[in-house]
């Protein structure tokens, strides 16, 4: 059960491991996407297709037709990797051996739905991949195995879900034989060191400049590809909302969301504690453009200030 693309290495890794058979992928319904809000179908439901694998789409994990269906399956074990919704305790009790997630983060640190950007936010220099059997509460099941992973300095939520992917997928294959022959015990999470991953929004990716250039940095770091960290540039008639692609942190300081340099390459602003150097940009509705090309169609002064929040109404 899965929908994104983080469970994609995962059904790849069941569908070519000796140890299961796959008797069926449950993913969510089409969704419609883009500007033209055509249906779109789930990165697992294509890779379910590609591969001729049965496929159930139900609009509800709870309904229950749906579980009826899944029941049919017979299935010995169902593996849930970014599935999207919370399962029943008909379905959880289906399986002989249970019901296991993979999920992003050494449990019980980032339990919840973004643990990828928040370790990144918190400046986490480690990070990892946690096999367990769900049970009815938020990511809180006895743990069945753990792999650790490091984060580098310069690395993006895009970069580590990946790394992240394949790891849980190779722990999910090489623990199974294991854990089927119950020669694996989970155990339970430790009662200490729990937090919670909460959903990231939209606006998380607008820039507050009197925060320390370390910490928005780190915004930047866990928010691409999305939603991406962006500023207001001054412009007239309005201000101008502008995305950050590139940026680096430097040892100088000044008034939080001051303009210290305006080219030739690069944009310099001043945060909490040092600066930003806005190395690519894209305005909105615009492409993404090196600081030289963005400066040339928007030049700004030494000493202009950026907005923090959105531009006045």
């Amino acid at each position: 059960m899965g929908t994104a693309d983080l469970a994609c290495a995962s059904l790849a890794a069941l569908a070519e491991t000796p140890h299961a058979r796959i008797v069926g992928v449950v993913t969510q319904p089409d969704r419609p996407q883009g500007r033209d809000l055509r249906l779109q179908a789930s990165p697992v439901k294509r890779a379910a297709l590609d591969r001729g694998l049965p496929l159930l789409q139900p609009d509800r994990a709870r309904d229950p037709a749906f579980v009826a269906d899944l029941a049919d399956l017979a299935p010995d074990l169902i593996v849930v990797v970014a599935y999207g919704q919370i399962l029943p305790a008909s379905i959880l009790d289906l399986p002989a051996h249970g019901c296991l997630n993979l999920h992003t983060s050494l449990l019980p640190h980032y339990r919840g739905a973004a643990p990828i950007q928040h370790a990144i936010l918190n400046g986490e220099t480690v990070t990892g991949v946690t096999l367990m059997r769900i049970n009815e509460q938020l990511d809180a099941g006895d743990i069945v195995a753990q792999c650790t992973l490091p984060i580098g300095p310069d690395e993006t939520a895009d970069t580590l879900h990946q790394r992240l992917a394949h790891a849980g997928a190779q722990l999910l294959v090489d623990t199974l034989p294991d854990y089927l022959a119950g020669r694996v015990v989970p155990r339970p999470q430790p009662e200490t060191g729990i937090s919670y991953a909460r959903k990231i929004r939209k606006d998380d990716g607008r820039i507050d400049w009197t925060l320390t250039a370390s910490q928005l940095y780190n915004r930047f770091r866990a928010f691409t590809p999305w939603p991406g960290t962006f500023t207001f540039l001054p412009a007239s008639p309005q201000p101008l909302r502008v995305k950050v692609w590139e940026a680096r942190i430097a040892h100088v300081s000044g008034h939080p969301g001051t303009v210290l340099q305006a080219g030739p390459d690069l944009l310099r602003v001043a945060c909490g504690t040092d600066a930003l150097d806005l190395l690519a940009l894209q305005r909105e509705g615009g492409r993404r453009m090196i600081t030289r090309e963005f400066l040339a169609g928007h030049p700004l002064a030494q000493g202009a200030s950026l907005l923090a929040g959105d531009p006045p109404r």
